[in-house]
């Protein structure tokens, strides 16, 4: 039985995997490594984070974006966004320097088992573990408006659908949202000659400043640091004290998750949209249907729209009851908060012993910088310090495990299996 298996190989997976590997646990990591980066993101696209605040973490901190990127000759700067491709095989080569040998097949499910978990694969292959560290990422949680959801996929995609936009060129496509995935979409459609528009329910665009140099007068520092998460004191907060952000009333850091850093897009991509793309403001689809050649779109205010494709960039809701690899009786045990995620503790551990979560689904628990790879280099050296406590105390009452409804179960021989 191994001490910790990790499900997931992004940002997350890889930097817990590398911090749990540095502590000597014996550790099993399955996925694709990098998957949602190679494979759900078009080429042309860039980093929205500044390169300094990009880095997955190994607990060496030999690893860095910057260290990689000079084994290439690129020399990474302030104020200059990364190709999406770029940061992809640098994941790779973390993985290829800080983390075990990756199993890249799918975990299918995970059940308690006496002691632990039972972790099983597509092809069925069944693991066990005293832990597990769910890094999932986002694509479990792909959030589709309701007008769009009966329709099929020839005609209505998520951005996160698409590691290429070629297939649209000389097309007609609408575009849904108004944050970077929107904007950004938008833009590479429209530089490669796809008709494209973008409809958004906010009345108006926003759009984050570029960044001030690095280097500045310590007075403009003082009155807003730089961060993981941009300028500011706020921030700051989010991005270098996710620790502390637990700590504030569960209904604060529910306005917080919904309000804080909302859709907007990079300073970088706003020539390329206002300069090119039609923006509808103010547009709200209410219901879609097939129509001869596309979709129609039924727009609150304006009437209706006829597109031959339509993509939502609408973002991720991430919620205990999106975890579908998690069987009913583990899932069905979780506790959760007001916006339906699971709740986790100080060290990322769900309600149920054992079982540690990672990345957006804890959002709502440590605040707006899960949502950034910045968030990883907290989440694994903190993750891992609580498996090892929890490896050290065993399940609670040493030798039980919970079973569904709350009560407890125990082996044979009164003690956890090896």
């Amino acid at each position: 039985m191994y001490d910790l298996l990790v499900v997931g190989a992004g940002p997350y997976g890889l930097s817990i995997a590398s911090h749990a590997a540095a502590a000597g646990l014996s550790l099993r990591v399955f996925g694709r490594p990098m998957a949602s980066w190679r494979d759900h993101m078009p080429a042309g696209m860039y980093l929205k984070s500044e390169p300094w605040a990009s880095n997955l973490s190994d607990p060496g901190r030999r690893l860095r974006l910057d260290t990689y990127c000079a084994t290439r000759g690129v020399t990474v700067r302030h104020g200059e966004p990364i190709p999406v491709e770029m940061f992809a095989a640098y994941g790779l080569w973390f993985a290829r320097n800080a983390v075990p040998e990756v199993d890249e097949r799918t975990v299918t499910r995970i059940a308690p088992l006496t002691g632990g978990f039972e972790v099983v694969t597509e092809d069925g292959e069944v693991v066990a573990a005293r832990t597990v560290a769910l890094a999932v990422g986002v694509m479990p949680f792909v959030e589709m408006p309701s007008p769009l959801r009966g329709l099929p996929r020839a005609l209505v995609t998520h951005s996160s659908h698409h590691d290429d936009l070629a297939r649209f060129g000389g097309r007609d496509v609408t575009v849904i949202g108004g944050g970077q995935a929107a904007l950004e979409t938008a833009a590479l459609l429209a530089e490669q000659g796809t008709r494209v528009r973008v409809l958004a329910r906010a009345d108006r665009l926003r759009w984050n400043d570029v960044p001030p140099p690095w280097p500045r007068p310590w007075w403009r520092s003082a009155r807003a640091p730089h961060s993981g998460l941009g300028c500011g004191w706020r921030n700051w907060f989010y991005a270098e004290r996710p620790g502390l952000y637990r700590r504030l009333p569960e209904p604060t850091r529910a306005r917080i998750t919904s309000t804080a850093l909302g859709p907007a897009g990079a300073w970088w991509v706003r020539d390329r949209v206002e300069n090119a793309v039609p923006v509808r403001l103010g547009q709200e689809v209410t219901a879609a249907r097939a129509v001869p050649g596309g979709v129609r779109l039924e727009v609150r205010g304006s009437g209706s729209l006829e597109t031959e494709h339509v993509i939502a960039a609408t973002g991720f809701q991430a919620s205990r009851d999106r975890l579908g690899l998690l069987a009913d009786e583990l899932r069905g045990t979780l506790a959760a908060v007001g916006d339906g995620s699971p709740e986790v503790g100080r060290d990322f551990e769900s309600s149920y012993p054992g079982l540690f979560l990672a990345g957006l689904i804890t959002a709502s628990g440590f605040g707006p910088a899960m949502r950034f790879v910045h968030g990883a280099t907290f989440t694994a050296g903190t993750l891992v310090r609580g498996v090892r406590r929890r490896l050290r105390a065993g399940v609670p009452g040493g030798d039980r495990v919970p079973a569904p409804g709350g009560r407890s179960r125990q082996d044979a021989s009164g003690a956890l299996p090896a």
